[in-house]
């Protein structure tokens, strides 16, 4: 079974950055849909970001445009999450998923343990 792993979370300051990644050791992910979810403690999941299987077309919640870059390397089977000036409201756990639509409103599929990120001053 498909197992996806994230990695690149840490404690950053506001206005710092941190880029995380999203692979599946022994699998390919060119034939799936990428998306970024996060929940922070006390608050329901949210979309934060997908992209399409070819890299050719990308979507974000609105309280990330302009700050969150969603991209991908098909020949490494890695999808990455650049995030710039951060927010303490981004504190949360990051989680990875691959499924066969690009959406960010809980999408079936396959979901990562997800990576911890801190944004606190």
């Amino acid at each position: 079974q498909l197992q996806l792993v994230e990695s690149g979370g840490g404690l950053v300051q506001p206005g710092g950055s941190l880029r995380l990644s999203c692979a599946a050791p022994g699998f390919t992910l060119d034939g799936y849909e990428i998306g970024w979810f996060r929940q922070a403690p006390g608050k329901e999941r949210e979309g934060v970001s997908c992209i399409s299987s070819s890299g050719g077309s990308t979507n974000y919640a609105d309280s990330v445009k302009g700050r969150f870059t969603i991209s991908r390397d098909n020949a490494k089977s890695t999808v990455y999450l650049q995030m710039n000036s951060l927010k303490p409201k981004d504190t949360g756990v990051y989680y990875c998923t691959a499924s066969l639509e690009c959406s960010l409103y809980g999408p079936g599929g396959y979901w990562g343990q997800g990576t911890q990120v801190t944004v606190s001053s």
